[in-house]
């Protein structure tokens, strides 16, 4: 249930967020979610898209460089509390969560987070034991 993710290393300069945000506009890929960090000289932009081969192959093609992430992504309820309940989740299943980024879904009012875990196979593993909900690539794209 892997979810491919897009990471951009981009300069830390003016202009280059919204070129890769052209790139793929231009080329009909819908962006799912996104996140930037930035270090002193470049950003990694982390992106979950409709068409990540797509974007991947665009991207490069512009001289971007480009890495395919596979990450899981779960649903939060939205509410108060609701990031607590499932990292508790997740500690208790003593998964370490090496970064993630959320959202809100408009057509359930939930939230949905992208974690990228130091062994993807053992928290897939160990998730498919907790109520929590995974999402497929299929779930991303429609949201």
């Amino acid at each position: 249930m892997y979810v491919k993710q897009v990471s951009i290393f981009l300069e830390n300069r003016s202009g280059r967020l919204a070129e890769v945000a052209h790139l793929l506009g231009d080329n009909g890929i819908n962006i799912r979610a996104l996140s930037l960090a930035e270090t002193t000289n470049f950003g990694v932009l982390r992106l979950i898209v409709d068409q990540y081969s797509k974007a991947e192959s665009i991207l490069k093609a512009a001289g971007l460089t480009v890495k395919l992430t596979d990450v899981l992504v779960i649903e939060i309820p939205d509410q108060p509390g609701g990031l607590a309940v499932v990292l508790d989740t997740l500690e208790s299943i003593d998964l370490n969560v090496e970064y993630m980024y959320a959202f809100v879904e408009r057509k359930t009012n939930k939230a949905v987070a992208v974690f990228r875990f130091d062994n993807i196979d053992q928290a897939e593993h160990r998730l498919k034991e907790t109520d929590l909900r995974i999402f497929t690539a299929k779930d991303v794209c429609g949201i």
